[in-house]
């Protein structure tokens, strides 16, 4: 089964006007991506995969989402809060989409959505953006949502590692802090996202470490040369069955994803440098995550 554990939902339910396209010229280095998407765009660009996760962010406490956090125009099809507007998503079509709430340390009902979403809307995990909701992953808000995670079995992905927004603190997403959240909460299943670019070996060492701390390799194909070279100490370091395919769509899409894993080492053809091994790619490709985090569909 493949799975895509790494999706944003997209903008609107229908087509796109022209005049209402967004793009964002930051998000990576070799094109613009298109920000404004519909449904039909969003499971396009996720064949071939079987199941994709998908989240928000839950951007500031009163509860705004990932693209109005950016300066984006909030979802139009929205019914509710940003956990609805995912959750009416997912209900339309259960068989291909996994649900993750978004939740925020600093909002004073944070506990209380965990529950709603857990219970209510059936979704199966949680996202977090430590920097880009300003808080630090050790301080006790933050850690009454592990308690509760590890409690129920809720895998969390953290975004991990830079970001090209201005107001989002780097130091709240640096890959180390994981193995501080391991250390105290060991059953709690972790998803690192984007294998904490460009703090890549930190990341590879703290998955090394824990057995239930994980990587997605998003956001890194377009940067070919760090894309080998992390992939190539994961490899010499034993974790690369601890990597999962991750897209960040509407960043990249699962084809593109899987065949840029395939051309990994097209950057090192006629050297004497290490080759990833492709047996450990189609690996990854084909990984069940699901299974890995404990998710049950």
């Amino acid at each position: 089964m493949m799975i895509d554990v790494h999706t944003h939902p997209p903008t609107q339910r229908a087509s796109i006007p022209a005049d209402q396209l967004k793009v964002n010229r930051m998000w990576r280095p070799d094109r613009a991506v298109q920000v404004s998407t519909s449904w039909d765009d969003y499971f396009a660009a996720q064949r071939p995969a079987d199941v994709s996760i998908v989240f928000d962010i839950y951007w500031h406490p009163t509860g705004t989402g990932i693209y109005e956090g950016m300066g984006y125009e909030a979802q139009p099809w929205a019914a509710g809060n940003i956990n609805d507007n995912v959750a009416a998503f997912v209900a339309a079509h259960p068989k291909r989409l996994i649900g993750f709430m978004a939740l925020h340390p600093h909002d004073p009902h944070c506990l209380e959505e965990l529950e709603r979403c857990r219970t209510d809307l059936n979704f199966k995990g949680i996202k977090l953006g430590p920097n880009y909701q300003n808080f630090d992953p050790l301080e006790a808000r933050a850690l009454q949502i592990y308690e509760r995670a590890q409690r129920y079995g809720l895998p969390i992905m953290f975004h991990q590692g830079t970001s090209p927004q201005r107001n989002a603190p780097i130091r709240f997403a640096h890959p180390l802090l994981m193995d501080e959240v391991a250390i105290r909460f060991p059953d709690l299943k972790i998803i690192m996202a984007h294998v904490g670019h460009p703090y890549q070996t930190d990341t590879i060492a703290v998955i090394r470490k824990h057995p239930n701390v994980y990587a997605d390799m998003s956001a890194n194909i377009y940067r070919p040369y760090s894309f080998w070279e992390q992939m190539v100490k994961a490899n010499e370091w034993n974790v690369m069955h601890k990597i999962l395919l991750g897209t960040d769509y509407p960043v990249t899409t699962v084809q593109e994803s899987i065949d840029a894993l395939r051309n990994i080492n097209a950057i090192v053809e006629g050297t004497a440098l290490p080759r990833v091994p492709l047996d450990k790619i189609e690996a990854i490709i084909q990984c069940d995550a699901l299974a890995l985090l404990g998710i049950a569909i």
